[in-house]
């Protein structure tokens, strides 16, 4: 890990993936598959906005969607170890 992404994960950042479905202007019945990563914060995604809203103005491909999963949505369910033993006799 970097340097950058501590820092990022210490200002409450974390990483968000988004799978971004678009049609090319030479392809328009092709639906193709961006997938970006950053940190950002949730729930109001300010990086992925920003990325986004710079796609719509520089990228002549068209958004069709944009799938979000964020560190804190998903998450492996948490478990606690006991000390103890549990008998079913």
């Amino acid at each position: 890990m970097s340097q950058r992404d501590f820092i990022v994960q210490l200002e409450g950042r974390r990483l968000t993936t988004a799978e971004i479905h678009y049609y090319r202007p030479d392809a328009p019945s092709l639906l193709q598959l961006f997938v970006w990563q950053e940190y950002d914060l949730a729930p109001d995604f300010p990086v992925l906005f920003e990325f986004l809203q710079h796609w719509q103005r520089e990228i002549e491909a068209a958004l069709h969607s944009v799938c979000i999963s964020h560190e804190g949505m998903i998450r492996p369910t948490g478990w606690l170890a006991v000390d103890g033993v549990i008998d079913f006799r």
